[in-house]
């Protein structure tokens, strides 16, 4: 039973990260959506980067140390994406050009 829950539990991550990429690569429309599934990957592998630490007894400083870049990582999509609305006025890839800039 406890072999069960071991692989239910590891499993899961690797199908969220995979609807994750799928959810990147389809939504390239808008620049929040591609912030949204980055954020979505990144918190699935701390999830599965926690699962596999603790499976194998080890200290649990580098998910901290990677929940820490993740949002580092966070705050600077976020920055960019508020000034591209306030310099463009939308988050569309269609609407602007990046050699124009």
């Amino acid at each position: 039973m406890t072999t069960f829950l071991a692989h239910f539990y590891t499993t899961i991550p690797f199908i969220s990260i995979s609807c994750g990429f799928v959810t990147f690569a389809s939504s390239h429309k808008h620049l929040l959506n591609m912030l949204l599934s980055l954020e979505f990957i990144m918190l699935n592998i701390f999830w599965l980067m926690c699962i596999m630490l603790s499976h194998i007894s080890q200290e649990i400083y580098l998910c901290l140390f990677f929940l820490t870049l993740v949002a580092c990582e966070g705050a600077l999509g976020l920055g960019l994406l508020v000034s591209l609305v306030r310099t463009h006025g939308n988050d569309y890839f269609n609407t602007f050009s990046f050699l124009k800039c």
